[in-house]
């Protein structure tokens, strides 16, 4: 991947994981560009189909496509950043990262999102002024 489309990727992000909005100013460990359709699965290295990540969410997410819904046990789709408006499927409770629709809930199951470490330091975060919990285009 080349060095322009990966600031490109950074750039359209604000520097915030596509997933869970980290600030990437904050993170101990660099971010990714994740392929959101995984190469493995046919997903090619392009601006449409890459998604800035924190080295955790990427991890989490790996190559799936899809999770389980933890609310109906049903199959689903994970979030797609160049598709699918952020706000329309995850809204902020304080520190926890709420799932509004299927595919918010599953992403934030599948990428565990709400871990207890990752709370813990949203909240510190939040404490400093660092991290806003909003709508990433809000």
């Amino acid at each position: 991947m080349d060095a322009r489309l990966k600031a490109e990727v950074r750039q359209r992000s604000r520097a915030r994981c596509e997933y869970c909005q980290f600030p990437e100013a904050s993170a101990e460990l660099r971010f990714q560009v994740d392929h959101i359709i995984p190469q493995q699965h046919g997903g090619p290295t392009a601006s449409a189909n890459l998604a800035w990540s924190c080295l955790r969410c990427n991890k989490h997410k790996g190559p799936n496509l899809s999770g389980i819904d933890p609310a109906t046990g049903q199959v689903v789709r994970l979030f797609h950043p160049r598709r699918d408006r952020w706000a329309e499927h995850f809204a902020w409770e304080a520190t926890k990262l709420l799932g509004l629709t299927p595919v918010g809930r599953t992403t934030a199951a599948v990428l565990q999102i709400n871990r207890t470490d990752a709370v813990l330091v949203r909240e510190a975060l939040m404490e400093e002024g660092v991290y806003l919990a909003k709508d990433p285009k809000g």
